[in-house]
């Protein structure tokens, strides 16, 4: 089926989210689509999608015009689409989950060949089960997808889940399938399987219409990649094409990809955590961890989102209570200690979410900037507020940070998540602090913002402070980490130095056991390899 857009026009208001947008998707065709937060990508594919209809344009099919006035449309023209968050019901199977929206008629009647989506209903009007497992159980060898149409989706991991959403699309004849940001919450492993299973679609003609940020997987599986600025086509390039021309036109200007730094000098341990558990109703996301970070240096926590790092900096703070364990801070225990005094001892934070956790969003920009110190000189006198000092400190970090906004007195709430993220970091840092814990620290920004704020966190560690870095972006943690953490689990299933390779960090990520090529050797929470006594052969060969 061949695909093409031509002078797709949405306007909210005086903004024009897509401008006359037009490109064409070949059958069998990987086609990238690139582009800054707010360029145009979402609106794009919501109108392909049928969740949102254009103001101007057209979308044809084979030659034809098609309008889609809702999902149904679109999935009946043969357009499938994997949102970034998966829309599974947890408690139900995964043949339940596929067939979800068609169980009428006969779902096995003429096999999955036929020009339409079939139902799993019976003549009784009962649900045949056995027609519906069989079916998914073909579409998924047939793709090399490799799941059981028996197994609940809440037991799956999330490069299962995602492949059950690929299959939901391939039941209801998709010719085209639009996948949103798909290695956002996989493994390199579970990545390098996915691009196996999309190389396997292409090969049998579908097109696949990929929407990243990572510049390095749209290189290695697109065929064609376009690049959206300000609701607009900027360029459109065929691969082998380097990464700096892609940035380039993302951004509008050449970009710094490639994080400049020194090597670290480590100084005395700052953050000392001693088998910190944290317990909730589901168990212990945190189990037992331990780890020191010293002056001047960063370690970065890898591992695939959900597996106790969000509760892990969250106990950091306090605002998680622990079951067990200790946080140190040059020397002082805060295990306790409450998030304000925490903040008093020297530790800022960088939260995950920033909407919900890091900002006001009807406050202003010069009020977020002074939320952890709006009681202390020289924002205030006793219970009065100095208006002026926190108008000139907003000036101040506006500036120094590039903040782009109309006055210090917009809301928050009304700036772009890379300016979001700039004025969270400029209050963070603009205190006195011995400690940075920063949770996903560029999660959902542009290329030109993330070049900003990986360059004010090598600042940071350069200044002699101690960063903890929590981030599921390999590509992150490579860049900025001097040692590197794993989680999974809510345990640290090893330590590594940053040129460790990509498969090695995958297979901790998934939960392989830790290996130091040294029998009876651990690494400790400082990352030193220990030998310890080491056991008697018929002891190792018992356990």
């Amino acid at each position: 089926m061949e695909l093409e857009l031509r002078g797709i026009t949405k306007r909210y208001g005086l903004l024009a989210a897509n401008d006359g947008i037009s490109l064409s998707v070949a059958p069998g065709q990987v086609h990238a689509l690139l582009g800054e937060n707010g360029a145009g990508k979402t609106t794009l594919m919501n109108v392909l999608y049928g969740l949102t209809q254009p103001d101007e344009g057209e979308i044809l099919i084979d030659g034809k015009p098609a309008k889609f006035g809702s999902p149904r449309d679109a999935i009946a023209a043969g357009i499938g689409m994997v949102h970034q968050h998966f829309m599974l019901v947890p408690v139900f199977t995964v043949a339940d989950n596929v067939t979800l929206g068609i169980e009428s008629g006969d779902f096995s009647r003429g096999g999955l060949g036929g020009s339409s989506p079939r139902g799993i209903r019976s003549w009784a009007g009962l649900l045949d089960r056995r027609k519906t497992r069989r079916d998914v159980a073909d579409l998924s060898h047939r793709y090399g997808l490799d799941v059981n149409p028996d197994a609940l989706v809440e037991e799956l991991p999330v490069g299962i889940q995602q492949r059950v959403e690929i299959v939901k699309a391939l039941v209801r004849q998709a010719k085209v399938l639009i996948l949103d940001e798909p290695t956002a919450v996989l493994t390199p492993a579970e990545t390098e399987e996915l691009f196996r299973i999309i190389r396997r679609l292409k090969d049998g003609g579908t097109s696949v219409i990929f929407i990243s940020h990572k510049l390095k997987e749209v290189q290695a599986i697109a065929d064609t990649i376009t690049v959206l600025r300000r609701g607009q086509v900027v360029g459109q390039r065929t691969p082998p094409v380097t990464e700096d021309d892609l940035a380039a036109l993302m951004v509008g200007r050449n970009v710094q990809l490639r994080v400049s730094k020194r090597p670290a000098q480590p100084g005395e341990v700052v953050l000392d955590v001693a088998d910190l558990t944290v317990a909730d109703s589901g168990g212990f996301p945190v189990n037992g961890l331990s780890f020191q970070v010293r002056a001047g240096e960063i370690l970065g926590v890898a591992g695939v989102q959900g597996n106790g790092q969000t509760e892990l900096c969250e106990a950091l703070m306090g605002l998680r209570p622990t079951a067990g364990g200790s946080v140190t801070v040059n020397g002082r225990d805060l295990t306790r200690a409450s998030p304000r005094t925490r903040l008093r001892a020297g530790v800022a934070y960088v939260p995950e979410d920033r909407r919900e956790d890091g900002l006001v969003g009807a406050f202003s920009v010069a009020e977020n900037l002074i939320l952890d110190m709006y009681d202390r000189p020289p924002f205030a006198s006793g219970v009065n507020l100095s208006l002026p000092a926190i108008r000139a400190n907003a000036t101040a970090r506006i500036a120094e940070f590039d903040i782009r906004t109309g006055s210090p007195a917009t809301p928050a709430g009304a700036l772009s998540g890379g300016n979001q993220q700039k004025v969270i970091l400029a209050r963070e840092v603009g205190r006195e602090h011995k400690v940075l814990i920063a949770s996903q620290p560029t999660r959902g920004l542009d290329v030109g913002s993330i070049e900003f704020v990986h360059r004010r966190i090598i600042e940071q560690r350069d200044h002699g402070v101690a960063v903890v870095i929590v981030s599921s972006e390999l590509d992150e943690i490579y860049a900025l980490a001097d040692r590197i953490a794993v989680m999974y689990e809510g345990k640290i299933t090893g330590f590594r130095p940053p040129d460790v390779p990509a498969a090695e960090l995958g297979r901790l990520m998934a939960g392989g056991a830790d290996s130091t090529g040294v029998p009876g050797a651990t690494v400790d929470a400082a990352g030193v390899t220990r030998v310890d006594d080491v056991a008697p052969p018929a002891a190792q060969e018992e356990a």
